[in-house]
């Protein structure tokens, strides 16, 4: 077998998605030498995260980047709202948020990435890798020192005196390096498909939950992007009922959908997302350090997961990017920095990932358990949210901006 060839740089990211291409940007902006290694071939997944919340709006505009980001095509939610047994119940208000923009923008993940990785490549030190797929990371005494990598043209050995996971939930470098996961635990899955819109719909993007359904719609302009949510583990009991019948849970918890449902031809047309809720005890290593989802498996409550991944990367790279542009700064020097990273990380992360876990455990587990077929009530907390409007600014600001948002250190090369 050849020996693998070997490539040398100052930081490699193993993950394309947005936790390493925005950590690419920001370190490429301050200087560093960086290397994005991804996967696949481009950014196209479907049914992949495209809620694009206040939080990382704000990161755009202190990055001056706002006005080209805003300029791709997406679509702005200002409002959620929940149909509660039919009864609609406003929820979230972002237009009383003082950020610079007082909405979500809904963009497929791939134009979210093909933007960031746009502006990455605006500066010379950033270079990324397509088609490169990490499969081991190397060590030395203890320490990571880069990652092996089957590419089109055969193995290859990255040196990185830093090296970084962000490759997702099923991180290869997180279980390589043999980083433990705590499982917090998610009692549902979800099933992602896509509905037309019909004139005379609804604008409205929110939930649908009634008699043992719960919904979620996202208002794509010319279709309804939809996420039925299940008991963990429940799709081939519910594949086993047939199509006919899913169509009609659709159907009962959205009755407008009666008259398109049938465009669900097979279960082809159905994308399953295995809910995971967990994160690493530690998520570093000398020579490594974890962000976004491999560090933090997050809900797809809320949406919040992109930019969690998001406020990771900032973080990581204002407590990095200066040191890692001082070339006389060693890997050794930069270990107890890893550290600094998942301190200022680990309480946003526990506080979102506790409140997704109440609302799995005591609302949607309860909500799509099979012998729940009774009528939904309003709940009293979501009474009070009709009745009060100011107070819809609480949960928007839990969804749209979360606990303790960073900003960009204005470092540039």
């Amino acid at each position: 077998m050849p020996e693998p060839l070997t490539l040398n740089t100052r930081c490699c990211i193993a993950g394309g998605g947005p936790a390493g291409m925005m950590l690419g940007l920001l370190l490429a902006r301050a200087g560093v030498e960086v290397l994005v290694m991804e996967k696949h071939a481009d950014f196209l997944r479907d049914f992949r995260g495209d809620t694009v919340h206040p939080s990382t709006l704000e990161v755009m505009h202190e990055l001056g980047l706002l006005p080209e980001f805003l300029a791709r095509p997406h679509d702005e939610v200002s409002e959620l709202h929940a149909f509660v047994g039919g009864t609609e119940v406003a929820l979230v208000d972002c237009s009383r948020l003082r950020t610079h923009c007082r909405f979500i923008a809904l963009m497929p993940q791939w134009d979210f990435l093909d933007f960031v990785c746009e502006q990455a490549q605006r500066y010379p030190s950033f270079r990324l890798i397509r088609s490169a797929e990490v499969t081991d990371v190397i060590e030395r005494d203890g320490c990571v020192t880069g990652v092996r990598v089957n590419t089109a043209e055969g193995v290859l050995d990255v040196r990185a005196d830093l090296t970084i996971g962000a490759d997702g939930r099923r991180s290869a470098v997180r279980a390589a390096a043999a980083l433990v996961v705590r499982d917090i635990g998610a009692p549902i899955d979800v099933l992602w498909l896509r509905l037309p819109r019909r004139p005379g719909d609804p604008a409205t993007t929110g939930a649908h939950v009634n008699r043992g359904v719960f919904l979620g719609m996202l208002n794509r302009g010319s279709y309804w992007q939809c996420a039925y949510v299940l008991g963990k583990g429940g799709t081939a009991a519910l594949q086993a009922r047939g199509l006919e019948a899913f169509r009609a849970a659709l159907v009962r918890a959205v009755p407008l959908l009666a008259d398109r449902v049938h465009l669900l031809a097979s279960w082809d047309d159905v994308k399953l997302l295995s809910v995971a809720v967990d994160r690493l005890e530690r998520w570093w290593k000398p020579g490594l350090l974890c962000i976004g989802d491999a560090a933090h498996a997050m809900s797809p409550i809320g949406g919040v997961g992109i930019n969690l991944a998001v406020q990771d990367a900032v973080a990581a790279a204002n407590v990095l990017g200066g040191p890692l542009a001082d070339r006389d700064v060693g890997a050794q020097a930069l270990t107890p920095l890893l550290a600094r990273v998942q301190k200022r990380r680990l309480f946003p992360t526990r506080v979102t990932q506790a409140a997704q876990v109440a609302i799995q455990n005591r609302v949607l587990g309860v909500v799509v358990d099979p012998a729940n077929t009774a009528p939904m009530a309003v709940p009293r907390q979501m009474r009070l949210l009709n009745r009060f409007p100011l107070l819809r600014i609480l949960p928007a600001w839990a969804v749209g901006v979360g606990a303790r948002p960073e900003h960009v250190h204005i470092i540039r090369s």
